[in-house]
C-alpha cells in the first residue's frame, strides 16, 4: 500500500544536532562539576530532557533544563546542519503531494529556530513538539496527534527516526516505520527496534512512496 503520510523526528534525522547536542550536555554538566563519558552523554541524545536530567538529580532538573536550554538555544547557528540529500527530498515529497509532518521531543521554540537555521521552514503542514503532548515518544500520542493534524491514516503513514524511541512510538501507533542509517547510535542498534525500512539515505524515501 502506497504511503501518503509521512512523520519525522528532526534532530539527528532531519537536521545533524548532534555535536550542539553533546557540547549542550557537556557545558551542563560542567557547571554542576559533573562527569560523564562520550558513550554515556550519547545515550542521554533522544529522550526528553526532564527524564535525563531526573535520573540525574531529582533536585536539580529545572535548572538544569534551563542551563542546558541557555547554551543550546545561542549555539545553533555554530552547530546545526542539514543532513545530505534531505532538501531535495522533501521537495519531491511535497510536489508528489505527500502529506509531511514533524513529530519530536524538543520544545517548540528551538525546533522553529532549527527549521529556519536549515531553510527546512514551510514544508510541514503539522509540527508536534514536547510542548504539544502529555506523553513524549515513544508513546503513540505524538504521532497520533501529527496523524489528526495532517487528515492520515495509519495504514498509509510512515514515521521516519533516528532513535529507538522514534520507532518504538510508530509500532504502538500501528503505522510503519523507517530508521535512518545515519543514526548517531549506528544503524545496528536501530535494526534491534525492527524498523519496517531501513534507509541507507534520504533519498529512498522516494522509493518507498512510488
Amino acid at each position: 500500500m502506497n504511503i501518503h503520510t509521512i512523520l519525522f523526528d528532526l534532530d539527528g534525522t532531519l537536521i545533524d544536532t548532534n555535536e550542539l547536542i553533546n557540547q549542550s550536555f557537556m557545558h551542563t554538566f560542567k557547571h554542576y562539576g559533573l562527569d560523564f563519558t562520550k558513550e554515556e552523554i550519547r545515550s542521554f541524545n533522544g529522550p526528553p530532557l526532564r527524564d535525563t536530567f531526573e535520573k540525574i538529580d531529582k533536585t536539580k532538573v529545572d535548572e538544569m533544563v534551563d542551563v542546558y536550554r541557555e547554551h543550546n538555544l545561542s549555539h545553533h547557528e555554530q552547530y546545526v546542519k542539514i543532513f545530505p540529500n534531505v532538501l531535495e527530498t522533501l521537495s519531491a515529497l511535497r510536489d508528489q503531494g505527500v502529506q509531511l509532518g514533524i513529530v519530536t521531543t524538543k520544545m517548540r521554540n528551538s525546533v522553529e529556530l532549527g527549521l529556519k537555521i536549515t531553510g527546512l521552514e514551510g514544508f510541514f503542514q503539522s509540527i508536534v513538539t514536547l510542548d504539544d503532548v502529555t506523553h513524549a515518544k515513544p508513546h503513540p500520542e505524538p504521532v497520533f496527534m501529527g496523524l489528526k493534524e495532517l487528515g492520515g491514516d495509519r495504514e498509509t503513514t510512515l514515521m521516519v527516526g533516528d532513535n529507538s524511541h522514534d520507532i518504538e512510538a510508530g509500532h504502538h501507533a500501528g503505522v510503519r516505520t523507517a530508521g535512518v542509517a545515519w543514526s548517531h547510535k549506528g544503524k545496528e542498534f536501530l535494526e534491534e527496534y525492527k524498523p519496517t525500512y531501513m534507509l541507507e539515505d534520504m533519498r529512498d524515501l522516494l522509493q518507498l512512496v512510488k
